[in-house]
């Protein structure tokens, strides 16, 4: 049932329910298992700024052997404020998987990310 409510709330617009369905469908919970469907959902909902679901597009690419791939991944959600994509990264790197340059570049985009969503306001408030 909750599969059909996501597919309903993806044909009005949903990016959530895009990524909701990727899991379910990389998880293999509640629909048989299919890392393939589960990508592209992951796929559609990154491409509309989803960023969950661009750091699970480089879970799927490192299962399937792609890690460059997969670092651009975790660049791109690591810049848009995601944690994990960063240590991520920095795993990659000690495994000799990504560069030095990589590494660094994930973690300032990171820190500009975090810096760009503070709020002078919210800081006052504390």
């Amino acid at each position: 049932k909750v599969i059909e409510l996501w597919t309903e709330a993806v044909e009005l617009g949903s990016i959530e329910a895009l990524y909701n369905l990727g899991i379910v469908y990389d998880t293999g919970n509640g629909v048989k298992q299919d890392k393939a469907k589960a990508a592209e959902f992951y796929k559609k909902a990154a491409m509309h700024g989803w960023v969950e679901a661009r750091h699970n597009l480089g879970c799927c690419e490192v299962r399937m052997g792609n890690s460059d791939r997969a670092v651009r991944h975790f660049l791109i959600s690591a810049k848009m404020g995601h944690k994990n994509s960063v240590e991520t990264i920095k795993r990659a790197f000690m495994a000799g998987c990504a560069t030095k340059e990589q590494y660094v570049e994930a973690l300032k985009g990171y820190q500009d990310a975090v810096e760009e969503m503070k709020s002078h306001d919210r800081d006052e408030a504390n």
